[in-house]
Formats: structure tokens, C-alpha cells, sequence
């Protein structure tokens, strides 16, 4: 298993922008796809954005394509989100999710194995 441990939510102004970090330790070493997902009160989670190894198979979802950015370090230790130009509907609870092997494929909450905590993000006008 992998344990992920996600840091930097809050409240921020709209228009701002956040910065949300995952550490991953455990059975990382084989190739992994680690992604974002946001969920707001009574919905399920909805993915934002995925990252493979070596930082393949970038993916972004709408709302958040062209404002967001994912990336990883060299290890591949610690993902990070960052949304640029929030937005009030951009709040809610993200949480950083693992799943082995490439992201190719792996579209929903149901295809990521292991979860983070969460944080909880909260813009404001």
C-alpha cells in the first residue's frame, strides 16, 4: 500500500492562486499514476488532474484545464497541484489518490486505490 499525505489548503481570494502538495511513501517503486480529485459536499469525488511516472500522461479536467498545473519531483515522491485564477466553485475537499502501474485508462475515483486525508480548499470572493 501507499500512504499520502496531502498539505496546502485553506481559504483564498478568487482569482488567487493555491498550491497543493502529496507525499507519497510505501510500495512506491514500481511505476505509479497519482492524481487530484475535488469533491464537494454531497457529490462524489471528480478527478481535476493525473500524472504518470516521469511525468507521463498528463491529464486535465474541465473546469480546471488551462488553469491548473501537476508535476511531480524527480523521485517521484511528492506531487503537487497548482490552480492559478481560483474561482468560488473551485472549493471543496481535494484529495491526492495513487494507483499502480500507468495512468492509461484510469479516469474515476473507482481506478485509484490508495487516498490521502484530504484538504480543504475554500475560495472566496
Amino acid at each position: 500500500r501507499v500512504q499520502l499525505v496531502e498539505s496546502g489548503g485553506g481559504s483564498v481570494q478568487a482569482g488567487g492562486s493555491l498550491l497543493l502538495s502529496c507525499t507519497a511513501s510505501g510500495d512506491t517503486d514500481t511505476g505509479n499514476c497519482m492524481a487530484w480529485f475535488r469533491q464537494e459536499e454531497g457529490q462524489r469525488r471528480a478527478r481535476v488532474a493525473r500524472i504518470g511516472t516521469g511525468g507521463a500522461d498528463i491529464d486535465y479536467k474541465y473546469p480546471f484545464r488551462g488553469r491548473a498545473t501537476i508535476s511531480q519531483d524527480s523521485a517521484g515522491k511528492t506531487t503537487t497541484l497548482k490552480i492559478d485564477n481560483l474561482r468560488r466553485d473551485d472549493s471543496g475537499v481535494y484529495f491526492c489518490a495513487h494507483a499502480p502501474g500507468e495512468c492509461w485508462g484510469k479516469v474515476g475515483e473507482a481506478d485509484f486505490h490508495d487516498w490521502g486525508q484530504g484538504t480543504q480548499v475554500t475560495v472566496s470572493s
